[in-house]
């Protein structure tokens, strides 16, 4: 069984195996020990927050586990918020008129504008998932997930959360935004500029990025053309997101292009659609026909997820199998939430 978790402590080596298949422009999930392994002891210290006052500088790093063999299969994760020690940075597409009435000319020009206006903000990010297990609604299983852990502990999280997706480059970690306005002003290759984001290296953004807007006319086609762009390996990530109610508000990636999506947490389908039940346990053997659930406990240290069939929809009680009930960390008469899964490939 497919099984959401926190990360434990002891699991550095399963995560730098998986961040070292990310590639470049995964910036939220580098193969570099001492990230990982602080970003580990972060999201254990959060998870063992039990009382917060509000949303600061939690992390939460969640953990696909396939319990048949013990390995660590994906990530993903949250940020309660982000930019406030260090600054968050995104280009704005916008627009800016030209006009002279006594030419009759009127030019509406594309521009991007530096901002900050995520600083304070709610993330999700650092999905990742074996190519080997990308089948079976696992995708669905690894992103969705975190949706329940929102709906159970909204007080933890901002009222308004996005997502920065991974943009355009190639094999080599050529990006088209990167060549055509980056490297201008950084006099780097786009791979090392990735490098000291990833690190946490900022500061050297605002100290060199042009703060005035940039017309986008003056980028070469090829950078224009790949502006709010995913990744071709990230175009199944965005989806999950966009079916669940994200949407693309015009910010982009400073170095590559991507697109941000956000939406309102209470707007979002699967916190928006799921419900508590109370749990029944049964020697039955588990359903493997019928509609797909998202089944989470309602806890925060011992938070678990995983993803169940039923014939019929589950009303205030959940009949979950021994073998269920086992992975969800779970008695008789305990409170889950649960959601229908949206139908899709991933």
């Amino acid at each position: 069984m497919m099984v959401i978790r926190p990360i434990a402590k002891t699991e550095l080596d399963s995560l730098y195996q998986l961040a070292d298949k990310t590639g470049v422009g995964f910036t939220s999930l580098v193969p570099d020990e001492a990230i990982l392994k602080n970003k580990i002891e972060v999201s254990n210290q959060s998870f063992s927050k039990e009382t917060i006052e509000g949303p600061t500088d939690e992390s939460y790093l969640f953990v696909l586990e396939d319990t048949d063999t013990g390995e660590i299969v994906g990530t993903s994760g949250l940020l309660a918020t982000v930019g406030l020690d260090e600054p968050f940075y995104s280009y704005h597409l916008g627009k800016l008129v030209h006009s002279s009435r006594e030419l009759g000319v009127h030019n509406i020009m594309p521009t991007l504008v530096l901002n900050n206006d995520y600083t304070g903000q709610s993330e999700i990010c650092s999905l990742f998932l074996e190519e080997g297990y990308r089948h079976s609604k696992n995708g669905q299983l690894l992103s969705k997930s975190r949706f329940l852990f929102l709906a159970q502990f909204p007080e933890r999280f901002t009222n308004k959360i996005f997502a920065e997706m991974r943009g355009v480059s190639d094999d080599e970690g050529r990006s088209p935004l990167w060549e055509s306005l980056g490297r201008h002003f950084f006099s780097l290759d786009f791979k090392k500029a990735d490098e000291l984001t990833s690190l946490g290296s900022k500061q050297f953004i605002a100290e060199l990025m042009p703060s005035n807007p940039v017309y986008t006319a003056f980028l070469s086609q090829e950078a224009q053309d790949c502006l709010g762009q995913v990744h071709h390996k990230t175009a199944p990530a965005l989806r999950l997101l966009q079916q669940e109610g994200f949407c693309y508000e015009n910010y982009v990636d400073i170095f590559d292009g991507g697109p941000t999506v956000e939406a309102h947490v209470p707007n979002i389908r699967a916190v928006r659609e799921s419900r508590l039940s109370l749990t029944t346990i049964t020697d039955d053997a588990p359903e493997k026909e019928g509609a797909y659930y998202l089944v989470s406990n309602s806890k925060l240290a011992d938070f678990r997820c995983i993803l169940i069939q039923r014939k019929k929809a589950p009303g205030s009680t959940l009949t979950l199998s021994q073998e269920e009930a086992k992975h969800l960390c779970v008695n008789s008469k305990e409170a889950v939430r649960i959601v229908e899964l949206s139908s899709t490939n991933p």
